[in-house]
């Protein structure tokens, strides 16, 4: 099952299953009036039997005897009578064991079943506030869009070339990309006239299923989750232009893994940047996570040797390192990278297992053209998106999913630790695209 069919419901409800169950309620409920008409004339029936009987011994009995003897047989006929109707009454009991034995089995296995059920509202209530989370933090790209979308639609009486030439423009605009604006207007003009559609609606719903399915084509779940080696010290170097949130992004981590119970250092090679070591050392007070630091404009390559050593030594599960911001076209800075990941190496062959491009989500395809640039020169894993909740420009998440196929591990919903959350393409999806149609 792809994502599309995963999240459909949540997108545009179940209307179709709906009018699909509504014509068979009537018909229950006719059965069910039939069914209780039944018993009534049947009741009604055997009674008019037991009253016939009784008016006919009467009669008999008038005819064939004096007054005294009238009244014995009236008597007895009334007595036949009452002992018929006893009769009638009497045949309904014989069943009411049997319910009472059912609704005893039912009384029985209904605290297994609620037992069965009691794990399931937690379940919902974690889903629920982490749809929750997605819906709040992508408000105004989910809002920017939708309006956008409408606005476009409120200009069109007919699909045909130019519509889909201003569509393929609003697209852009909304930080999807060009290549992929590009890629789903090919797809739009051949499912539109496959399908027939005609109605605003339908080309909104088809527009956000195709851009859910381009997604959903580079996708692994797997891939989007952090990297984790058990009984070994993991190290993750983060990298990005200056001001896209890397240290902010560190600390929140470290917070997180340390309520996991986990051993963290912290590693300040960012010795350029006044503040920056002053502002780890302040989240590792805040976490009670030890910081890696070195003299002011020392070489960073020789802070990170140090702190990847002292984490080996201390059996650290997580070396964080921050480094300094940097232009992707400033190539000394970019050669810098490279020396601090052989630095790496050197220590640990198989490490970093996770070099993250920290991103500022407001910048939209300026985003786009860092990550292609950063990835010529370091090897990155997965891509940090930030400060969501405060852009509109959400979209170009799936511009750098398509374009280059690199996974996003984290996305910043909010200033707390918690809204750094574990990307989720379904509830990032539902968060964006949801109350569109």
């Amino acid at each position: 099952m792809g994502l599309f069919d995963k999240i459909k419901k949540t997108l545009f409800g179940n209307n179709e299953e709906k009018a699909k169950q509504a014509p068979s309620k009537p018909e229950e409920e006719k059965a069910e009036v039939a069914e209780e008409t039944n018993e009534v004339k049947l009741e009604e029936n055997k009674v008019a039997e037991v009253e016939t009987d009784a008016k006919s011994a009467e009669a008999e009995n008038e005819s064939s005897a004096s007054e005294e003897v009238k009244n014995e047989p009236e008597v007895s006929s009334s007595k036949e009578a009452q002992t018929s109707l006893e009769e009638v009454a009497e045949s309904k009991p014989e069943s009411e064991p049997v319910d009472t034995a059912a609704s005893q089995e039912v009384e029985d296995s209904s605290p297994e079943e609620e037992k069965g059920e009691e794990i399931e509202p937690e379940t919902e209530s974690s889903e629920s506030k982490k749809q929750e989370l997605y819906d709040n933090g992508l408000k105004k790209t989910n809002q920017g869009f939708g309006a956008r979308l409408n606005a476009f639609f409120a200009q069109f009486r007919s699909v045909d070339e130019n519509f889909f030439d201003e569509l393929e423009d609003l697209l852009i605009e909304s930080d999807v990309g060009f290549e992929t604006s590009e890629e789903l207007i090919d797809q739009l003009k051949d499912e539109a006239k496959l399908q027939n559609v005609k109605s605003h609606d339908e080309l909104k719903k088809l527009i956000v299923q195709k851009l859910v399915e381009i997604y959903d084509q580079n996708g692994d779940a797997d891939a989007e989750k952090l990297t984790y080696n058990e009984g070994k010290t993991n190290v993750y170097l983060f990298v990005g232009v200056n001001g896209a949130g890397k240290t902010t992004t560190i600390g929140k981590l470290a917070q997180r893994f340390k309520q996991e119970g986990k051993k963290v250092v912290l590693v300040a090679a960012d010795t350029f940047r006044a503040g920056a070591v002053e502002q780890l050392k302040e989240w590792g007070k805040r976490t009670e996570t030890e910081v890696v630091t070195g003299p002011v404009q020392a070489d960073p390559a020789s802070v990170v040797y140090d702190g990847v050593k002292h984490g080996l030594e201390e059996d650290a599960d997580y070396v964080l390192v921050d480094t300094a911001g940097r232009l992707q076209n400033k190539q000394n800075l970019m050669k810098e990278l490279e020396k601090i990941e052989r630095t790496i190496k050197k220590l640990v062959p198989d490490q970093p297992c996770e070099t993250l491009l920290v991103l500022d989500g407001s910048t939209g395809q300026n985003a786009l053209l860092q990550a292609k640039d950063f990835d010529k020169t370091t090897k990155l894993t997965g891509l940090v998106l930030t400060k969501l909740d405060g852009s509109s420009k959400g979209g170009v998440i799936l511009a750098i999913r398509n374009e280059m196929k690199l996974p996003v591990k984290l996305v910043g919903l909010g200033e707390k630790a918690e809204d750094l959350a574990d990307f989720d393409a379904a509830s990032y999806a539902v968060g964006l695209f949801h109350g569109i149609v």
